[in-house]
């Protein structure tokens, strides 16, 4: 079949009115404005949030028409998803940095649309290098027993357990940190404000004390390679009770002191007034007149 050269320049226009159209609707800067109008919004502040290895990724902002993934890495290993599809603004991330303490972690944070689907790779914020063993914080430490005899002060801090977990039992701090971790006592006599200091690598302290009086005292943690974050909060503060064992003592001695005192006055009264009566009687007899026989 031949075609008139009319159809043929018709034919021509309309391909050519097809490819422009087509031209039009993926031009760059048509295809900038589309996806610009829909791109969620990055998130931002991204922060971490550790102590003790319980390990928490905080970030901004509340999100509005769109979702959260959060990736992790240890750098020798791909991404991995760890929230997917999330309206929090936060992740716990503890299952992932526990496995090796020691490792230096990557984390982002992507934003997508709620359904998922987006023509280019979502934006994305990373968040700072988290080494756990330099940065989890130390949390508060407990102090699990004490006694004061004299002036002998025994402390004894209780070991920590942490969210690093072995064989499926959880780690103390003492575990992952071994010698370096040690811990600071600071002591005082009950109303005084001068304080005194003592340190051990070691749960325990063993000190002696200037007076057998009552001594009020906190501990705090330390990590001794940080030049950071090295130390945690102190501890609540506790007191020994010397002051009242002493004054129990005393109280007692006093007590059997007395006891014996009163004891003493009884016996010396019945015996005192034994001794007059039978004096009186003598007397009474001396002065009566003789019998005839």
């Amino acid at each position: 079949m031949v075609l008139m050269p009319e159809l043929i320049v018709v034919k021509r226009n309309e391909e050519a009115e097809l490819a422009a159209n087509a031209h039009n609707q993926f031009a760059p800067g048509c295809f900038e404005r589309v996806t610009l109008e829909g791109t969620p919004q990055k998130a931002f502040d991204l922060t971490w949030k550790s102590t003790n290895f319980k390990t928490i990724l905080e970030w901004k902002p509340k999100p509005t028409d769109y979702v959260y993934n959060v990736e992790i890495s240890s750098g020798s290993r791909d991404w991995k998803i760890k929230c997917f599809l999330t309206t929090d603004t936060e992740c716990d991330l503890t299952d992932e940095v526990v496995q090796d303490v020691h490792l230096t972690y990557q984390a982002r944070v992507l934003s997508v649309p709620e359904n998922n689907t987006y023509l280019k790779e979502p934006p994305f914020t990373n968040a700072p290098d988290f080494l756990p063993y330099r940065d989890t914080k130390l949390g508060q430490p407990v102090i699990k027993h004490f006694k004061q005899k004299d002036t002998q002060l025994n402390v004894t801090v209780e070991d920590t357990q942490t969210a690093v977990r072995r064989n499926g039992t959880f780690l103390t701090l003492r575990e992952v940190f071994g010698k370096d971790l040690s811990y600071k006592l600071l002591y005082w006599r009950d109303s005084s404000s001068g304080k005194k200091q003592a340190n051990t690598k070691t749960n325990d302290f063993s000190i002696l004390v200037d007076q057998p009086v009552s001594y009020c005292f906190s501990v705090q943690a330390l990590i001794n390679s940080r030049k950071d974050d090295q130390q945690s909060p102190q501890s609540d503060t506790e007191c020994s009770d010397e002051w009242e064992s002493i004054m129990g003592e005393t109280l007692i001695i006093v007590g059997a002191v007395v006891f014996v005192l009163i004891l003493f006055v009884i016996f010396l009264s019945i015996y005192l007034c034994k001794h007059r009566k039978g004096r009186a009687g003598q007397k009474r007899k001396e002065n009566s007149p003789l019998r005839s026989a």
